[in-house]
């Protein structure tokens, strides 16, 4: 497929309900308003197009970045390109597609994540507390979870919301992976209390660390 036959199979998917949606989301113009199960059929039938994914990707168009997302080679990124990729998105939907289907499959994740761990551009650092989060999970050794208990403390409370999202979900990660730190993790929790009032609906978990670490923790036992 060519980029002009799929942007126009984008802007046919659309639909008016959908992009009133996006917009309340925090989308901007340049989207169609195509529903994510149409975009994961249409990656599907393209399957992977490494070149391709990077055109869609500099359209800036909403639906054409994600669909990037799911047909582009991480591998062929070069760290640096992806890093300018991180910092340059501001729907929060795009960067959480990035982050899942390119960044954690990175093979530089690592020397990005410390990379972005230091930065103060919002998204950069939103990607990096996300990686950690991951790590803290999957491959804690080599982290100095004290210090990210203290840098958490330190900084969570007026953190930009996209920043503070992925840092909170560090700290629920340390309680719930980690006992020996976890009456830390929620005394920092309570004492900031970052989502404590976030609306959660019914049968999900809320996003406030205190809580989110009691109830996994809760369900392991």
């Amino acid at each position: 497929m060519t980029l002009d036959s799929v942007m126009a199979r984008l802007e046919a998917l659309g639909t008016e309900k959908m992009r009133a949606f996006n917009a309340k989301n925090g989308a901007g113009e340049n989207q169609f308003g195509v529903k994510m199960g149409d975009l994961r059929t249409l990656a599907k039938e393209i399957k992977t197009d490494h070149e391709l994914g990077t055109e869609l990707w500099r359209t800036g168009n909403v639906e054409a970045m994600l669909l990037a997302t799911l047909i582009m080679k991480p591998k062929l990124l070069p760290a640096d390109d992806l890093d300018g990729m991180v910092r340059s998105v501001s729907y929060l939907q795009v960067a959480d597609w990035l982050g899942s289907y390119v960044v954690k499959v990175h093979p530089e994740k690592e020397a990005l994540r410390q990379r972005w761990m230091a930065s103060e551009d919002t998204m950069a650092s939103r990607a990096g507390w996300s990686l950690t989060a991951e790590r803290v999970g999957k491959d804690p050794e080599g982290l100095d979870l004290p210090a990210l208990l203290d840098r958490i403390e330190r900084e969570m409370a007026d953190a930009p919301a996209p920043s503070q999202w992925t840092m909170n979900m560090c700290l629920a990660e340390i309680g719930i992976r980690h006992p020996e730190h976890r009456e830390r993790a929620i005394a920092i929790g309570e004492k900031l209390g970052v989502l404590r009032d976030y609306p959660t609906s019914k049968g999900c978990t809320s996003p406030f660390a205190p809580i989110w670490i009691a109830e996994i923790v809760g369900r392991q036992a």
